[in-house]
């Protein structure tokens, strides 16, 4: 088999240098406004056409709803490429900035140029999405682009790499499918920029290999997103939104709400509230929720039986289920799960949940929550339910976060005006919209000298005491 094998990547490892060097040979031909919305324009409509192929290779790879393939993945990325292609002719505009006293005579401004060859390397949870959203941006500044997606999703990776060979030709963007061999021969080269989403301990690895040519990076990385309910949010809208953020996708969102931080004198109503909406939404017994069309299933056995420890080990160590609970190995199919009786020693409250598991926590005072939540590394998202503005101005002020909802989980995701990404261990850097577009530019200084006497001559030897 090896012998099968080794010829195989010995020509993706060709194709990779030989792409890589076509690349840069042309990043120095720059592209007009025009040109960047004409190929965001065909990434737009190639998704549209190809539409029902997602939705059957999403549902291929882990039985994801087509409605959730259409919310969380196709269509995040046609409105980004309505924005970006609404806008980028205006940012790309060179930012005249203002002359200090002492630069009298000169003109500045700011010029946004493609930073030349990147790397895009997607994950698989929402792997459209997080493909295509980074190409959005990186063409919209005029980048020649690579493309490493998830092998974890075979199905929906072979369908996005036969949408960009249709649509591009691989000196503009070029994709490569495979595992860790493919992804560690194209860290090894000198990329311009580099723009990963995954784990916080990968995410590491590529930074490491970045450094090793200085390239700049974009990390979207994870953590353990809290959530907390105080005593005076309302119950039944707070319930609703946190299964709906939790349970899409089984859990397999970075920004899904990981754990929750519910005041004292909340939790048994909103325990109840929970369970029944996680009825309401995915049936009203277990075997309802198995065999509808709700719910997706975990990626692969690895990840099912990852989850299915941390579950075993918070019940051992004292946890009760509220409602959920029902794992099904050969199906990698685990049951919307809320869980209570939380303790700091449980596996689940220091690992990315990355699952349909809920644990459930209490406080009495608010400065309590903040301390649960500065004791773990920054978080990608924050969510607070709350009727109290001094509450939400008491959390906001004393945590950090990459982004933060009040009074609704995820929904920040989709504003294009607002910047997404994390901080420290939940990522560097942001995305979206002009975010993205800058992530991707280089911001050129420029200054022009208009004066026949410019700073530089005055202040020039002989020194005297003129200045």
């Amino acid at each position: 088999m090896n012998e099968v094998i080794t010829p195989v990547l010995n020509n993706i490892f060709t194709d990779i240098q030989r792409i890589f060097d076509e690349q840069r040979a042309n990043q120095f031909i720059i592209s007009t406004a025009k040109e960047r919305k004409a190929k965001i324009k065909k990434l737009h409509n190639a998704i549209i056409k190809y539409r029902e192929a997602f939705h059957e290779a999403m549902y291929a790879d882990f039985k994801k709803p087509a409605i959730e393939t259409d919310l969380f993945d196709l269509f995040p990325v046609t409105s980004e490429a309505k924005h970006t292609g609404n806008h980028v002719e205006q940012w790309m505009r060179p930012k005249k900035v203002k002359t200090p006293t002492a630069l009298l005579g000169t003109n500045s401004q700011v010029k946004y140029e493609p930073k030349g060859v990147v790397l895009i390397i997607s994950p698989w949870n929402v792997p459209i999405n997080l493909t295509f959203g980074p190409l959005v941006s990186a063409l919209a500044a005029g980048n020649r682009v690579m493309i490493k997606p998830s092998e974890m999703t075979p199905n929906t990776s072979r369908l996005m790499s036969q949408v960009i060979k249709e649509i591009f030709e691989e000196e503009e963007v070029a994709i490569f499918e495979g595992g860790i061999d493919v992804a560690t021969a194209l860290l090894k080269l000198p990329f311009n920029h580099i723009f990963f989403t995954g784990s916080p301990n990968i995410g590491k690895i590529v930074m490491r290999a970045a450094a090793e040519n200085l390239a700049s990076v974009t990390l979207e990385l994870g953590g353990k997103c809290p959530t907390i309910i105080d005593e005076t949010a309302n119950l039944n809208e707070a319930a609703s939104r946190v299964v709906w953020a939790k349970y899409s996708n089984s859990g397999q969102t970075c920004i899904a709400p990981d754990y929750l931080l519910v005041h004292e004198k909340q939790k048994n109503r909103l325990l109840n509230l929970l369970e029944l909406k996680i009825k309401e939404l995915y049936g009203s017994t277990e075997n309802d929720r198995q065999t509808g069309d709700s719910l997706g299933r975990i990626v692969n056995h690895k990840h099912f039986l990852r989850i299915k420890y941390l579950f075993d080990d918070a019940i051992s160590k004292g946890a009760k289920i509220v409602c959920g609970g029902h794992f099904d190995e050969a199906d990698n199919y685990i049951e919307p799960t809320v869980l209570t009786n939380i303790t700091d020693e449980m596996e689940l409250m220091h690992e990315e949940i990355f699952g349909p598991l809920l644990p459930v926590c209490t406080y009495s005072k608010t400065e309590r929550a903040i301390q649960v939540i500065n004791s773990k590394p920054e978080p990608l998202a924050l969510y607070i339910f709350s009727k109290q503005s001094k509450n939400t101005t008491l959390i906001v002020e004393n945590t950090r976060a990459g982004g933060t909802c009040i009074n609704d989980c995820t929904i920040h995701y989709s504003n294009p005006n607002l910047p997404f990404g994390g901080t420290n261990n939940s990522g560097i850097g942001k995305a979206h919209g002009i975010y993205g577009f800058e992530a991707f530019s280089n911001q050129r200084a420029l200054l022009k000298q208009n004066s026949p006497y410019g700073t530089s001559q005055l202040l020039a030897p002989p020194y005297n005491d003129r200045i």
